[in-house]
């Protein structure tokens, strides 16, 4: 089995959602589905169609959740002596070399990564040409506009 990498705030935020469907989702769509039954024919019962649509799309959901749970392997970046390397977990500030442009960014697994909190996926591309890099050194990233090389001003293990 693979085991997929995760924070330790990462696997919080699954077992809240997974917690929440399980205990608020999970029983209000049942008793939906029972209100829509005492209204009579289910064939034509649009209430009735609608919730057992939301069931199924939540029991999808905390089955996927189960499943990226069971795979997860949290890594406690804080637990981690702190080397200067950039490793997962760590936060890291780069400057882009041709713009001056400052950005930070923290490594985290797949169904962590958010661009708008700036949080990547350890497997992008800039996070793969970050990793094992530290502070002062250069990374060239691939993308489709051509290379983009970025100095690694800082690491932080947060």
């Amino acid at each position: 089995m693979k085991r997929v990498p995760m924070t330790v705030n990462g696997e919080k935020a699954l077992r809240a959602e997974l917690d929440r469907l399980k205990s608020v989702d999970r029983p209000r769509v049942i008793a939906s589905i029972a209100e829509a039954r005492e209204h009579g024919d289910l064939k034509e019962n649009a209430e009735y169609h609608a919730a057992r649509e939301q069931q199924g799309f939540i029991e999808g959901r905390i089955q996927e959740l189960e499943g990226k749970l069971s795979q997860c392997q949290v890594i406690d970046v804080t637990s981690i002596p702190h080397s200067g390397k950039v490793i997962f977990g760590t936060t890291v500030v780069i400057v882009n070399i041709d713009t001056d442009e400052e950005v930070r960014y923290q490594i985290v697994g797949d169904d962590e990564a958010d661009i708008k909190h700036r949080k990547i996926s350890v497997n992008s591309p800039i996070a793969r040409a970050l990793i094992g890099k530290e502070e002062g050194d250069i990374a060239c990233v691939a993308t489709p506009g051509g290379e983009i090389e970025y100095e690694i001003s800082e690491v932080l293990h947060l």
